[in-house]
Formats: structure tokens, sequence, C-alpha cells
């Protein structure tokens, strides 16, 4: 998760660790977003030499040059909770702050297909389930 609010920047992990200070990259991206406060759901990437998702990378390195939060859902946006919004309005709204934003953030773009459980099982399976993001449309977040 990353959050933006008037104490600062964090970047928590799922086992609530503050991992702000690895990647000032991406600090820097959510610090220039233009919004007072906002909690976005994500996941930091660190690609390798050849641009390709390094999971292994993000346990050990700090400073990577090449590490990017991939941004999948808006929960929060200037003191209004958007998590009872329809994931169609919250990914339209996160679309919206960070097209204008510095090279930390990445939206993860969202993907419709008739089969989305079979897209969903398939890229689960090749990205290590960690950029496999699944929501029905007009879902809210639960969680």
């Amino acid at each position: 998760m990353a959050r933006r609010d008037p104490v600062g920047i964090r970047l928590i992990t799922r086992r609530g660790n503050d991992w702000t200070q690895r990647y000032p990259l991406v600090a820097e991206a959510l610090n220039h977003l233009k919004v007072r406060s906002c909690l976005i759901d994500g996941e930091v990437v660190c690609c390798d030499a050849r641009d390709v998702a390094a999971f292994q990378l993000l346990r050990h390195r700090r400073n990577e040059p090449k590490a990017y939060l991939y941004a999948f859902d808006l929960l929060e946006l200037d003191g209004t909770d958007l998590r009872r919004e329809p994931i169609e309005v919250r990914k339209a709204t996160l679309a919206s702050i960070l097209r204008k934003s510095r090279p930390g953030v990445r939206l993860n773009e969202h993907l419709e297909h008739p089969e989305g459980d079979v897209v969903f099982r398939h890229a689960a399976r090749h990205s290590g389930a960690r950029l496999a993001a699944s929501g029905r449309k007009g879902g809210v977040f639960i969680g």
C-alpha cells in the first residue's frame, strides 16, 4: 500500500513494514501527485537489466533505480473513502491522478476479457501472482 497524507509518504508491505526509504523514486512520485491525500493499493516491482519484473530484487536491494509502484486500486482520495465505489470508478479516478505522474508510479491497466478467470489464473501463474489482481465489474473493495 502507498499512503500519502499530511504526515508524509509511506510504502507499507503486507506484513506492515515501512519500506519508504528503500524506494525513493516511488516516494518522490507519490509526493508530486496533485492530491492532498491518497491510499493506493499496488505492488512495488523491481526490474532486471531486461526490464522484466524480478521479485527477488525487492528483498536484497535498496534505492533500486528500476523500482516502480504498479498501482491497481485507489481506496482513499483527499479524505474520501472510495472502497464502496465500483472498481471502474476507482480505476478511472486513479488513472486521472496518475496521468501526469513522475516515473516512480505506473498504472496497472485494467483488462476486460469474457473469460477473466482464465486470464487471471494464467497471469498469476506467470507473474508469481504478484501483479495479477482481479476485480469484478461494479465490485467494491473488500479487504
